[in-house]
């Protein structure tokens, strides 16, 4: 039986989507809440997966690290790169993709993920960015853990 938490953390971050042709082709932000779905199935002696402390302390730390206050920027997008160069400080991170919440959430799921959690017993198998209070997009995991299948955004309200 494989046993889920979640934690949430909320960060920062700026970006823009190369090649858009509407206003989110402008450099903009967002308030982001992410979503970490981890699955385990061993639990320790106290009952835990995996403590949420420690989650958090993994997931954060690369979040504060890489995204928080950070300007998201395509791997194509020069002109980005070339404009928040010339900002000092300036921080920014570079994708192999637009920065969609969609991207964003893959993301974090198929390569930051693994990444903190080695050596946890633990996996992610979801993650879910939240870019407004009305809108989500995320990624999952074949529940056989195999590769992310499941890309969705969803608009809730209005």
């Amino acid at each position: 039986m494989a046993l889920t938490i979640m934690r949430r953390i909320k960060f920062c971050a700026g970006h823009r989507l190369f090649g858009h042709g509407g206003k989110c082709e402008h450099f903009h932000g967002h308030n982001y809440v992410a979503d970490f779905f981890v699955q385990g199935d061993v639990q320790d002696e106290v009952g835990r997966i995996l403590d949420f402390s420690v989650l958090k302390q993994r997931v954060k730390g690369w979040i504060d690290e890489h995204w928080d206050h950070s300007f998201l920027i395509h791997q194509d997008d020069a002109n980005a790169r070339q404009a928040l160069e010339l900002v000092k400080p300036s921080r920014f991170f570079v994708m192999p993709y637009n920065p969609t919440a969609e991207n964003m959430a893959k993301y974090l799921l198929e390569e930051m993920c693994p990444e903190v959690l080695e050596g946890t017993g633990a996996r992610a198998c979801q993650v879910r960015i939240w870019e407004t209070d009305e809108s989500y997009a995320e990624a999952s995991l074949d529940p056989t853990g195999g590769e992310a299948v499941t890309y969705s955004a969803m608009a809730v309200g209005e």
